[in-house]
Parts: C-alpha cells; sequence; structure tokens
C-alpha cells in the first residue's frame, strides 16, 4: 500500500489562491467608481448578452470578474436573498454590507473547502446613498475577504495597475462624462504603459443614479447615450484647453 501524498494546509491554501488569482487575471478588467450623481460600472465587454454588471435591488449594483458560470450564479443567489429578505422584512433592510456579508460566506466556505475548486471569481458590490458620502463599495475577493473601498476600484486582468492609476486621478463630485473618460483611460491602458482605443460599442456601463425619481437607481447606458457622454466630455476637455492654453502642453505620466 502506497503512502498517501502530503501537502501542508498552507501550501493547499497558497496553491488554491494562486489558481483562483490567474482564473481571474485572464478576464478583462472592469472599473468602479463614484461621481458627483452616484455610482458608475464601466468595462470591456465585446457581448451584448452576459454582462459583468447588474442590479440586485433598489439601489444596490453588483459587478464581476472571472468566470461567467461562477458569479452568475453568485448574482442570482443575491437576487434571491434580496427579494425574500425586503419580502420579509422591509425594502430599506436589503443592504450592501448583508449582501457582502453573504457572498463572503458562501466564497470563504468554497475557497477553504478541499472537496471543490475556488471559484475564480472578483467580486464588486455597491450601494448608492442619499448623499455621496452614503455611499458603499465593497470588493470581494476569491477567498471571501470584504475590503471596504472609497472613490474608486478595479477588478479583473490588470487591476493592481489600473487600480494605480485611478488612485491617482479620481477626485471627489466629478460629472458622469469625466469618470467614463477616466475610466476608459484606465482600461485601455496596456501592461507596459501604451495607450490603445476602445470603440463605445466594447463597453458595458451602467450607473447607479441618486437623482432617479424611481426607487430602482441602477440603469444601463448604451448607444447613442454613451456615444454622447464621451463626445460630450472630449468637446470639453478641448474647450477647456482652449480657454487655458498655458495648460496646453502638460503631459500625463
Amino acid at each position: 500500500m502506497s503512502t498517501p501524498f502530503y501537502v501542508s494546509p498552507q501550501q493547499a491554501m497558497t496553491d488554491r489562491a494562486e489558481f483562483a488569482r490567474k482564473g481571474i487575471a485572464r478576464g478583462r478588467s472592469l472599473v468602479v467608481l463614484q461621481y458627483a450623481d452616484g455610482i458608475v460600472f464601466i468595462g470591456e465587454n465585446p457581448s451584448r448578452a452576459l454582462h459583468k454588471f447588474s442590479e440586485i435591488y433598489d439601489r444596490i449594483g453588483f459587478a464581476a470578474a472571472g468566470k461567467y458560470n461562477e458569479y452568475e450564479n453568485l448574482r442570482i443567489g443575491g437576487v434571491r436573498y434580496a427579494d425574500l429578505r425586503g419580502y420579509t422584512y422591509d425594502r430599506d433592510d436589503v443592504t450592501a454590507r448583508g449582501l457582502a456579508n453573504v457572498y463572503a460566506q458562501t466564497l470563504g466556505t468554497i475557497f477553504s473547502s478541499a472537496a471543490e475548486k475556488p471559484y475564480e471569481v472578483e467580486l464588486v458590490v455597491a450601494e448608492v446613498g442619499e448623499t455621496p458620502e452614503g455611499d458603499q463599495i465593497y470588493r470581494l475577493p476569491h477567498d471571501g475577504s470584504i475590503v471596504d473601498e472609497h472613490g474608486s476600484v478595479a477588478v479583473g486582468g490588470n487591476a493592481e495597475q489600473i487600480s494605480s492609476f485611478l488612485d491617482q486621478r479620481h477626485r471627489d463630485g466629478m460629472s458622469l462624462a469625466e469618470a467614463l473618460k477616466l475610466a476608459v483611460q484606465a482600461l485601455s491602458r496596456d501592461t507596459n504603459g501604451t495607450q490603445r482605443e476602445i470603440p463605445a460599442e466594447r463597453l458595458e456601463v451602467a450607473v447607479l443614479d441618486r437623482t432617479r425619481p424611481q426607487a430602482r437607481k441602477f440603469k444601463r447606458i448604451v448607444g447613442r447615450q454613451l456615444v454622447r457622454l464621451l463626445e460630450a466630455d472630449g468637446a470639453a476637455s478641448e474647450a477647456e484647453s482652449a480657454e487655458n492654453p498655458e495648460d496646453s502642453g502638460s503631459s500625463e505620466e
């Protein structure tokens, strides 16, 4: 009888974490940003049917990078949790923090279970508040930990490089057009720092807009509306440069 191959618990967890990180990194990056009127989700996604961003409940949005079938199962579970809690108690009892805790328990259980592989997903759960100070953004890595984010967050692909770019340039009170331009600039940077063009039809964009009169604040931005926002921001930048010619020669690293 042969001796079973032994792997220390520490090494097993390290290998599982490395496996999940590599799977997530193979996916396309996405960005979640706060802007003046809410929270915007931007990602490169050529598919019009398989969404990275979804509505979970009235004021709560969901974003995910990694394997579609795995994060779609998590999204459906989140919708069921939110509907049941809102129906049983009150709609105000459904919060991003509660949903993040549910996702953290699920991901943590799967990650620590030797009977199945870890999920190759990274999630963002966001809730728009009545004011910018009330906005909540939670990032959930593959191991089920919860990271409370502010301002901007990137997951998937080269998320570390994108996050560094956003941290240096994102500011509170940005307009939607400014936030979109910043996000597209971050997403279009290759690992070697070169810039490429991402056409509007390859972008998936959604917002949690606190100014909407409806209880449901989530909406998608597509087609002409997205093109107008991107072009309007470019026109505004050109007008600003014309008014401030001394700044026209400045460059960003």
